[in-house]
């Protein structure tokens, strides 16, 4: 079973927030904010690219929106988001986050300005290493001062696109 399992996505994120802070206080003050952040997007892209790998290679490469659907349990663990599902089906999986403790977490934490950074744009780029025909769409999220999140995941074959 691996960490993520294990701690659920909420304490490993906080995890990896207590040190990317101080990573990214170091470089606001020797290279200015545009690029501390930049620098904190791009690796966390990064990540989120390999930690859809490694889920993907979990189910031994055979992803699909009902196998992505199958492990929200690691980001919803612990109450640390309230989902309302609008939409599931075989290539359609649309729900809207209306309570997010990631974003509670990270305000907490001071790190509000780059929370954004930290845990939302993983969303849409986990799906690059989890499955390249996973697509993702957003329009909003709490994090950033709306009411709610509105995620959007279809399912395209190469055919479909």
């Amino acid at each position: 079973m691996s960490d993520a399992q294990t701690l659920g996505m909420l304490e490993r994120r906080r995890i990896e927030a207590q040190i990317l802070k101080h990573v990214y206080d170091e470089l606001k003050a020797s290279q200015g904010v545009e690029v501390a952040q930049r620098t904190i997007a791009n690796a966390v892209r990064q990540s989120a690219i390999e930690q859809g790998k490694q889920m993907a290679a979990e189910v031994g490469g055979k992803t699909s929106l009902a196998s992505f659907q199958a492990k929200q349990d690691l980001w919803t663990r612990g109450d640390a988001l309230k989902i309302d599902v609008i939409e599931s089906s075989d290539d359609r999986y649309r729900f809207n986050v209306t309570m997010c403790r990631y974003a509670q977490m990270y305000k907490e934490m001071g790190l509000g300005e780059i929370g954004h950074l930290l845990s939302c744009q993983r969303d849409g780029t986990f799906c690059e290493g989890y499955d390249p025909n996973l697509k993702f769409k957003r329009t909003q999220t709490i994090m950033q001062g709306a009411s709610h999140c509105d995620f959007e995941y279809t399912y395209q074959t190469p055919e479909q696109g």
